[in-house]
Formats: C-alpha cells, structure tokens, sequence
C-alpha cells in the first residue's frame, strides 16, 4: 500500500515539474479556451494560443483621454480650414484707406495737415468701395490700396449721413479687383461665427473672428445720429477697421464694421457693425443719384413686440402725424400739491402691416417704406383700442423735411 501511495505522489510531482518546465499554466490554458470559445461538433479541437500572444486589455473609452481633432491633408482641423478658406476667398477685397486733411489753426492761421485711416471693401469690378462715411468725411484726398500694394485716388461717389455709408470709385485694372459679395443679415442669430477682415492700425488685411454676441443694437453716430439694427460681434476690432467689412463662414458680407465700447480706445471685445441689408438698401441710390432719396413717413421710433409694431415716437407735423397716427400719451397725476407725469403707452397705434403686407419687425417696415418714393402713398393696418383700422399715409422727402425744419419761422 505504502508502495502505491509513493507511485502516485510520484507521478503528481512529474505532472507539475513537465507543466512548469514548459512555461504552460492551467489557468492561462483555461484563458486560452475562452477566448477560442466552444468547438462546433465534428470540429477538430483547435491548440490554444501561446501566452505571448495574449492581446493586452484595452481600456474603456472614458479612461483613454480626449481624441485628437481629425486633421485634413494640410493638417488643419475643420475650424481652422474654415478660417484660412474664407481668409483666401476675400482678403484680396478688402482696401486700406488712407486720408489726407488740411485745415487752419492757430494765431496765424497756420496750415496744419492730418492723416487717417480705415478700412474698405470692393463691391463690384467697376471699382466701387463700400466704406464709413466717417473714414472720408472732410478729407482732401482719399487714397485706396489694394492687395496687391498698388495705391490709387479715390472720387467721392456718394454718402449717406444718416447711417455713416459712404461709396468711393477707384480707377484700377479689372484683374484687381476682386469684389466681395453682399450677403443676407436678415437671417442672422446670436452665437453664429464672424470674422472681421480690415486694417487695424495700418496693419494690412488683418482678420480676426468671434462670434455675434446681440443684434438689434442702437448706435449714435456723428451730429447725434442714430443707426438702429446694429450688429454687435466679439471680434477684435481696433481704429483702422472702421469701414471694413464683417464676413460669415460663407465668405459673404453680413455687415460693415464701425464702431467699438471702449474705455481705452481698443478693443474691449464689443464692437458694433452695420447690417449689410441697410447697405443694399442704400449702396444703389448711392452709386446713381450720390445719395438717398429717403421716403419719409415721420415715425422716429417703434418698439418692436409680439403683435407688431408699437409707435413710440412721431414727428411732428410728419406724414404720420398729419395722418393721425398717435404715439404714447402724457398723462398727468396730481397727488397734494405734487403734479407727476406718466407716459400710456396704451394709448399709442399697433401697426401690424403695410399695403396688405404684415411686418413684425421694424427692419421689415423700414425695407418696404424705404423701397418707396417721396409722394407715393402707403396704408397702414394698425390696431387702435382693440379695433383694427387702415390709415393711408402720403410718404413725404427726408431731404426737404429738414431743410423745412432748419428754415427760420
């Protein structure tokens, strides 16, 4: 019995000696055949891999950190391709602008000479260029640079005070110039990607991007203007820019850049461009008659609400006013001896459509009164106390309503 028990012992050792000594492990076998799975009947059994081919664990997704960008063949991502594309599509536009001025100072009347600069843009291949009217306003010679570093002088075309847009023309080969198209700023919504193509502090052809941060923004210009529906961007926007324009991702131009909110006189990433629908309003009459043959109905200002349009301010003795339309109403409240005055803004016309058109928003009214003549008349649907009634409004001329104002009564 002791022999037998010695033969097992034996035979129990030899087994676990010949398995090491061959680098095999019972549970790497039992790892082997897990992998291998089950063998289908009347399928040779199939020799488990060797341990130096055991694939290595992979990680989850969550444990192998962020991925790389996806890269094209310049090795640009997708964000950065788009920035040099729409750079190559309209860097060659856009001009630099520089001025001369003269002007009498001192005791002795010296002559004392100025020089500015900006930014414009090339709108076809008769060598118009779109700009600010405050780049050129008072200046003496205006010279324009193209991309190509050639300079040429520029003749005033036409300018339109009331929203700072003035066209030049450049007498300059076709082949160089490239004009930039004029998109849609009627579809713009907060958050879209800008780009902002001028030449800030003489730097030639400078682009920086952002996005659009509001829109529906009122901006004073010179003599107390005011240029509503401005575009309000992040985009670095520095003194050289003005005139410039604002491009989208499609390289179209969405709007003008003009003007930026600074303490210092630099970017404070606020910077205000006008909508390049109020510049195709203007630019045709511009380039045909040297200015704008404004249609004026006599509202000055509307609060644009869910119903329509809310009169808030018209002129007096205007178009609109002659034609009854009423804004708020003053009323007076007398508490003691105190007298406190509110203003009802019940009291004032809801205008909901024009010519049978509805309108919702002021750039909608303002595009179709604009597209008019002095003379012609509009009617009105409004919504006077609850009630809604058309009143027929006989458009009168911008120009002659303030030569009529500055007359001495």
């Amino acid at each position: 019995m002791k022999f037998f028990a010695g033969c097992f012992v034996s035979a129990v050792l030899g087994a676990l000696c010949v398995q090491y000594s061959t680098g095999g492990d019972p549970r790497e076998a039992a790892y082997a055949q897990d992998r291998l799975g089950p063998a289908f009947p009347g399928e040779p059994a199939r020799a488990a891999a060797p341990s130096s081919t055991r694939a290595p664990a992979i990680a989850p997704p969550s444990q192998l950190g962020p991925s790389a960008p996806p890269f094209d063949r310049d090795g640009l991502t997708p964000e950065e391709a788009v920035n040099v594309a729409v750079y190559e599509q309209v860097n060659k536009g856009v001009v630099n602008i520089t001025t001369r001025s003269t002007r009498l100072e001192g005791f002795f009347l010296m002559e004392q000479s100025s020089e500015g600069t900006g930014s414009g843009a090339v709108i076809d291949r008769a060598g118009h260029v779109l700009t600010n009217l405050h780049v050129v306003e008072g200046a003496d010679q205006v010279m324009v640079t193209l991309f190509d570093g050639n300079s040429y002088e520029a003749t005033p075309v036409g300018a339109d005070p009331v929203n700072d847009i003035a066209v030049l023309r450049i007498d300059a080969p076709r082949d160089s110039l490239h004009p930039i198209r004029l998109g849609d700023s009627g579809r713009l919504q907060v958050g879209m990607r800008v780009f902002a193509i001028g030449n800030p502090f003489g730097l030639e052809r400078t682009m920086t991007t952002g996005i659009i941060s509001s829109l529906n923004r009122s901006l004073k210009v010179r003599g107390n203007r005011t240029v509503r529906q401005i575009i309000q961007i992040d985009a670095a926007v520095n003194p050289g820019n003005s005139g410039g324009p604002l491009i989208d991702t499609h390289g179209s131009i969405i709007g003008m850049n003009t003007a930026i909110a600074s303490t210092t006189g630099q970017s404070a990433g606020v910077g205000f461009a006008i909508p390049v629908n109020l510049v195709r309003r203007v630019v045709p009459q511009l380039v045909q008659h040297g200015r704008v043959i404004r249609p004026e109905i006599g509202i000055q200002r509307v609060y644009e609400t869910e119903r329509g349009l809310l009169v808030a301010t018209v002129t007096p003795e205007g178009p609109a006013d002659v034609a009854g339309l009423r804004g708020p109403r003053a009323v007076r409240q007398q508490r003691g001896p105190f007298v406190f005055e509110r203003v009802d803004r019940t009291a004032a016309d809801l205008i909901v459509g024009v010519d049978d058109r509805p309108v919702k928003t002021a750039d909608d009214f303002l595009g179709y009164i604009e597209s008019k003549q002095p003379g012609e008349r509009v009617v009105l649907t409004i919504i006077r106390d609850e009630r809604r009634m058309e009143v027929p409004v006989t458009l009168g001329d911008v120009r002659r309503e303030a030569e009529a104002a500055a007359r001495p009564r």
